[in-house]
């Protein structure tokens, strides 16, 4: 890829750059599905609006408004689209940067990160060293290491009783019943089955249902859905109930994902 040339939106096109990053920019619709894949680079996959669902095969993941995920080089990946998604995604040379987190993870973007990450987007792909893009390159390097990590990860069962209650929660988070409730289906007593949450997981029923719940959320908020709407939707008695749990668990209130959508 030439200094003169077009930025191109396919993704073969960044991984073998001399360049330790570059951005490719593109558009997705809501409902839009990227199939199973990987890149022989990491990356750093960013929308400045909308939400992006990525799944690997052991956990799925919920990349917000004011997110993104760093994905390691050659690991498998999904991804769902909510939403019209404008998707800005670093491809980076894992061997030429110093600062980056380990393994997937989603972070929190900060306002300078969001406008490096566009402003390397204005500058030559094939930016020359000791150059402005270089300069922004350096920058955003800097700022990915030091991003803070969100707890936005579902695991997903391996144990075959566990699997079935699963997939009906992925499908309906707003299912009240308890661990007694889902022994018939899974297979298993209540008692097994909280061990099995444990031991599978690294977490209780209670806590793996809520983060199904703010994921699903996370998506509904992003679409525009009213707070008392999305409260009812996952199983809250009252929205009260729902912005409290909610921003508990994620440091801010629900308003601030509707507000960082519109933005």
């Amino acid at each position: 890829m030439s200094l003169s040339s077009p930025r191109s939106t396919n993704p073969a096109d960044y991984q073998e750059l001399a360049q330790p990053i570059a951005v490719l920019a593109k558009s997705f619709a809501d409902g839009y599905f990227i199939a199973p894949h990987e890149h022989q680079r990491d990356q750093f996959l960013y929308a400045t609006n909308g939400v992006m669902r990525l799944r690997t095969q052991h956990n799925a993941w919920i990349v917000p408004p004011a997110g993104a995920a760093y994905i390691p080089a050659g690991l498998p990946h999904s991804v769902s689209i909510h939403g019209n998604v404008d998707m800005r995604t670093l491809y980076i040379d894992p061997g030429a940067v110093r600062k980056r987190p380990q393994g997937l993870n989603v972070v929190a973007v900060s306002g300078l990160l969001k406008e490096l990450i566009l402003a390397l987007g204005e500058e030559p792909v094939a930016y020359a060293p000791g150059s402005r893009g270089s300069l922004i390159a350096q920058l955003i390097e800097q700022e990915i290491g030091q991003a803070n990590a969100f707890s936005l990860h579902v695991p997903l069962p391996r144990d075959t009783r566990l699997q079935k209650l699963c997939a009906v929660l992925l499908a309906d988070p707003s299912d009240r019943r308890t661990l007694d409730g889902w022994s018939e289906i899974a297979g298993a007593s209540a008692r097994t089955l909280a061990r099995l949450f444990e031991r599978d997981l690294g977490m209780s029923f209670i806590q793996w249902r809520q983060r199904v719940r703010f994921q699903s959320a996370l998506e509904a908020l992003s679409q525009g859905v009213p707070v008392s709407g999305v409260a009812k939707m996952h199983g809250y008695r009252s929205p009260s109930a729902f912005s409290a749990a909610f921003a508990k668990a994620m440091g801010h209130a629900p308003s601030k994902v509707m507000a960082g959508n519109e933005g």
